[in-house]
């Protein structure tokens, strides 16, 4: 059993995602890794295919909670066991965390919901799920936002390479930024200052990188429950109903477009004679950023000194060393209509603000037409449009006076103590990623998600400790040794060997069947042949004794006795299975197939799921794979670094890709969608004890010692 895999659903406000994760189990890992590779945290992949979105949350059920198991969950389970093969269906965990959708629910409700969530699932599928407190649960906020913080710098690489990610003063992590539809969250690890300040308020997070080394970190994370773009706007509308006087009709709302008339929950209105209050846009975006402000509740009283927004304490944030990145709404506000091709652009705070102005400015009847001519892409749609200029101003208000990021030195920052000046760690060709903020959705077209966070934090958990005395993997309170409110990462220790299957074969077969899919029946006749060949062969006994048949039949037409002749049999094992190959290398999917890799594929409509909500929330610049590749090569030599691509001109954004030297960025250098096996020449004195020339298909004791691979005797 070559690989591992995990399930989990992200249980949001307005729909649950299903994402599949896979990776090498770590005595596959260890045997096949680089010295770098040992003291990275495992890689992790996922597909296209492996992930599943579907509307509603699961607060929807809140009210007949025995319905949620087959009207919703059954499904996210067919999809699962399409992926998981079966033998290792009882070894795959199964998670499914609720957001801030569940979170409103009473404490009850809550309850009855998870409950029957665990038994439905326990009773219809054999996924592990051994503990339903521990794996069907509601996420408090800040825990969300812990998990982000993980996927984010997992991603960017400020884990694995902290010498590439010097932002000075000792510091190389990113923080992280989330906003969702119900709440928004931060979370970060301050500078060494304020981590002695305010050591009581960190959480410490342990992980464990391939050789079972541990690795820890201190970082802040907070939730603001209510922050969330839809209930600011719930809480905007009702202050605009407040201050008009009782019995007005039209109420002047200068965050919709204008002359866009509403009901007061957003609804369009279809009735000219329309008795309850409605809203009508005047598409002031100044007056809409002035009247959102005092949302921010600033002026809460603070009983733990320092605090930004709704009196809540955050420790000071040094934006000399602490540079955020935004993602959810922080992308989608500034990417669905103001970037129409979602180009990765840097976020510039005067340009956008111009944008949104002009935007918000236009007659509602004008930009109606500028949607149906696709001006801004095609999933731009009414629905967006008339709530982007609050959301823009919500954003703006948050980031700025909440947060406290400053709006000088967004568009240029001046280099400083600690500036690293490597381009590659991002923001484009000619500035790097050292700006207080960038938003981002995904980095080398894996999406920022904290659903990536967890499931590493659980692959972690699976790695054998070098030492009998290791604490365990996971978070708590930042005290020494494993403090009272420790929350194990959801997984065990126990090793798992390497197994005699070879994944290669059926991982090839998959991406063949993927690309079959989107070409012409003879390749697709081709590939089925493919595909039922790899399914009867994939067990290593059936093509041993398919090698022995077929190669007995050939042997017995040379002369008895007479020596072997020189060359390969054409049905030789390596012929056959690749086993003589020097090497082989796991195909990736191309260009068009990228596309295809789900969260590489989560635009604006992707920020109606999880909490982070409404936002789409895999791999680290450590290392998770960039699927945009045909082959990845592991050259020690490359290039460690990932960065972000700014295209001269535009406004906002931000992205990754190479480096343009022929180089990979460590993102890629640890791809999670590559499979290494032993070159021929460090093989070599293995398959000198194998005898006969004959090449073992791996270098490991395992198969040295099996009775089965024992040399061929010659005729």
């Amino acid at each position: 059993m070559g690989k591992r895999w995990g399930i989990i659903l992200d249980a949001g406000s307005s729909g649950t995602r299903l994402h599949v994760y896979k990776w090498l189990n770590n005595a596959k890992a260890r045997h096949d890794a680089k010295s770098h590779e040992l003291t990275s945290l495992p890689v992790l992949e996922t597909k296209k295919h492996y992930t599943k979105k579907e509307r509603p949350g699961v607060s929807t059920w809140g009210d007949h909670p025995e319905d949620v198991g087959p009207e919703h969950i059954q499904q996210f389970l067919d999809h699962a066991l399409k992926i998981v093969p079966k033998d290792q269906v009882k070894d795959t965990p199964i998670f499914l965390m609720a957001t801030a959708g569940v979170r409103l629910l009473e404490p009850m409700k809550q309850k009855a919901l998870l409950a029957n969530i665990c038994s439905y699932a326990r009773a219809h599928s054999e996924f592990s799920l051994p503990d339903c407190d521990l794996h069907i649960q509601v996420i408090p906020g800040d825990i969300e936002g812990l998990y982000g913080w993980i996927a984010a710098n997992y991603l960017l690489g400020g884990f694995d390479s902290p010498e590439k990610h010097a932002h000075g003063k000792g510091h190389h992590t990113y923080g992280f930024l989330d906003m969702g539809g119900a709440s928004a969250q931060i979370a970060f690890a301050p500078n060494s200052t304020e981590a002695e300040k305010h050591a009581n308020d960190l959480k410490l997070l342990r992980m464990r990188t391939v050789n079972g080394e541990s690795a820890e970190y201190k970082v802040f994370t907070t939730t603001w429950l209510g922050f969330g773009v839809n209930q600011a706007r719930e809480r905007y509308v009702e202050a605009l109903v407040d201050e008009h006087m009782p019995g007005t009709h039209e109420l002047l709302d200068p965050c919709l477009p204008s002359g866009l008339i509403t009901r007061l929950d957003g609804t369009p209105i279809t009735n000219s004679k329309e008795s309850d209050p409605v809203l009508l846009g005047t598409g002031d975006f100044s007056k809409c950023t002035a009247k959102t402000y005092p949302l921010l509740d600033k002026d809460a009283p603070c009983a733990d000194k320092p605090c930004l927004l709704h009196g809540q304490h955050v420790p000071a944030i040094d934006f000399d060393v602490n540079h955020f990145v935004g993602v959810s709404e922080y992308w989608h506000t500034t990417h669905e209509v103001f970037e129409m091709s979602h180009k990765d652009k840097a976020y510039n705070f005067s340009k956008y603000q111009a944008l949104v102005q002009d935007f918000c400015a236009a007659e509602w009847d004008d930009i109606k037409s500028d949607i149906a001519h696709k001006k801004w892409g095609k999933k731009v749609d009414a629905d967006t449009a008339q709530k982007v200029c609050f959301k823009a101003a919500w954003l703006i208000n948050v980031l700025h006076d909440g947060i406290g990021i400053p709006r000088a030195g967004i568009e240029k920052t001046v280099e400083g103590p600690g500036y690293n000046k490597t381009k590659e760690l991002a923001g484009g060709k000619d500035r790097p990623f050292l700006d207080p903020f960038q938003a981002v959705n995904k980095v080398k077209d894996v999406e920022v998600s904290w659903t990536l966070g967890k499931m590493v934090l659980y692959a972690a958990g699976q790695i054998p400790p070098s030492q009998s005395d290791a604490l365990p993997v996971g978070f708590g309170s930042n005290v020494a040794g494993i403090p009272a409110d420790f929350q194990l990462a959801g997984s065990n220790s126990d090793p798992v060997p390497m197994g005699d299957d070879d994944d290669y074969l059926s991982d090839v077969a998959e991406d063949l069947a993927e690309k079959a899919h989107r070409s012409g029946s003879t390749f697709l006749f081709l590939v089925l042949i493919f595909i039922f060949l790899g399914y009867i062969f994939r067990k290593r006994e059936t093509r041993l004794r398919f090698y022995r048949g077929v190669g007995s039949t050939f042997r017995r037409k040379g002369r008895p006795g007479s020596p072997r002749k020189g060359g390969r049999r054409f049905f030789g094992a390596g012929k056959l299975f690749g086993l003589n190959t020097p090497h082989y290398e796991r195909v990736l999917e191309d260009g068009d197939a990228a596309n295809e890799f789900e969260l590489g594929e989560v635009d604006s409509d992707d920020n109606e799921n999880s909490d982070s909500s409404e936002g789409s929330r895999l791999g680290r610049a450590s290392g998770l794979a960039t699927p945009r590749m045909n082959v990845v090569h592991f050259d020690t030599g490359s290039s460690a670094t990932s960065y972000f691509d700014s295209t001269p001109g535009g406004p906002i954004g931000l992205g990754l890709h190479s480096n343009g030297s022929g180089t990979l960025p460590n993102a890629m250098d640890r791809s999670g969608l590559v499979v290494r096996t032993e070159s021929r020449e460090r093989l070599a004195p293995t398959m000198q004890k194998l005898g006969a020339g004959r090449r073992s298909r791996t270098g490991s004791p395992t198969r040295q010692k099996s009775p089965l691979m024992t040399p061929l005797e010659e005729d």
